[in-house]
């Protein structure tokens, strides 16, 4: 369900005091210039008439405005703004530490910031994602030979029941048996291109897709069937960089990805999916170009339906196929976003 906008004098103020407590909650466009921007945005304070507010960068692109050159509110998300990391760190560090609101005002955090960081980040709310990570962390120490006991305990549980009843949830198996598990780290982030979802594990990124018009709970059981592996959202350091390099792709500095990619699939798809890594960034194939790359001329359909079956999108450029007649073609994400991508590399059909 999408998160409802402030009330309009809410939004108002907020725009007035450039309150970036606001920032992410909601976008306002200026009708008088087409450019929309975040609350806190420096630029001269438009007449409220001029104002109509958006929950999404994405939403306010559809309505044909064009981000500020200013504030940048269409832009990927940050990685971490400075204000939260040292909340991160302590998740991290502290297997069985658990904070309420007054602990978090005690740190000089806001609550309604952290939640609404949490909830446009990792798609749930801060206690849910603490909870994720000590568990995470529990299972890292059993990996390492601890005993569940004491595990449990360190971790923050009050009973062993209360540990095995959230591995089982989470890893769906034993305590015990968890060492044996490989998660999969999941993380929402925010792109000119709208919510873009990215899971990763020690083995590399493992799904890069559109999440929009999907519920988190929804997102997580799909990829968990998708990858036949537990999904947890969290930190990796494969997230932080694939968040890092997006942002320079975006921002147009980077035109190839340096990223360990984790793409199980037959012989057939993988060889379709190592061929769309070989289109050059502001070029594109037609989808008989394709079949011929993994020896297979003539076989355009089944091509198309490995490249509709790709996981890292972007990043597998599958946006890069085209129509042979010089049309842009079907995209699994939506075809204004493969025009989007398109122009953003310089490319168009045929070239």
């Amino acid at each position: 369900m999408q998160q409802a906008l402030p009330r309009p004098g809410i939004m108002r103020r907020a725009i007035e005091r450039r309150d970036r407590e606001y920032d992410g909650a909601f976008f306002f466009a200026v009708r008088t210039t087409g450019v929309f921007c975040n609350p806190s945005c420096s630029a001269r304070k438009p007449l409220a008439r001029n104002c109509i507010y958006f929950r999404t960068p994405l939403e306010a692109v559809r309505a044909g405005f064009r981000p500020c050159k200013r504030c940048r509110p269409a832009e990927v998300d940050s990685l971490a703004p400075d204000w939260i990391r040292p909340l991160l760190e302590r998740i991290e560090s502290g297997d069985g530490e658990r904070l309420s609101d007054l602990d978090l005002r005690a740190i000089g955090l806001s609550p309604f910031r952290v939640r609404r960081f949490f909830r446009d980040k990792f798609g749930m709310t801060f206690q849910r994602f603490a909870r994720q990570r000590r568990l995470s962390n529990a299972a890292v120490h059993i990996k390492k030979g601890k005993d569940v006991t004491t595990t449990a305990i360190q971790s923050g549980y009050e009973s062993i029941s209360g540990f095995e009843s959230a591995a089982r949830r989470a890893f769906g198996t034993t305590a015990r048996r968890v060492a044996t598990v490989h998660p999969v780290f999941s993380r929402t982030i925010n792109s000119p291109v709208g919510p873009l979802l990215l899971g990763a594990s020690d083995d590399g990124l493992s799904i890069l897709s559109f999440s929009e018009g999907r519920s988190v709970a929804a997102n997580a059981t799909r990829l968990a069937r998708r990858l036949k592996r537990p999904v947890l959202a969290g930190t990796h350091r494969y997230l932080d960089l694939t968040e890092k390099q997006l942002a320079e792709y975006f921002a147009g500095k980077r035109r190839d990805f340096d990223l360990p990619l984790d793409y199980p699939g037959t012989p057939f798809q993988r060889a379709v999916w190592s061929a769309l890594r070989r289109i050059p960034f502001g070029r594109t194939w037609s989808y008989e170009q394709l079949a011929k790359a993994v020896g297979r001329p003539g076989a355009q359909r089944a091509v198309g339906t490995a490249n509709g079956s790709n996981r890292i999108a972007i990043i597998i450029p599958c946006h890069r196929v085209v129509n042979k007649s010089g049309k842009i073609g079907g995209y699994g994400g939506g075809v204004w976003r493969k025009e989007f991508l398109l122009n953003l590399e310089g490319a168009a059909p045929g070239r």
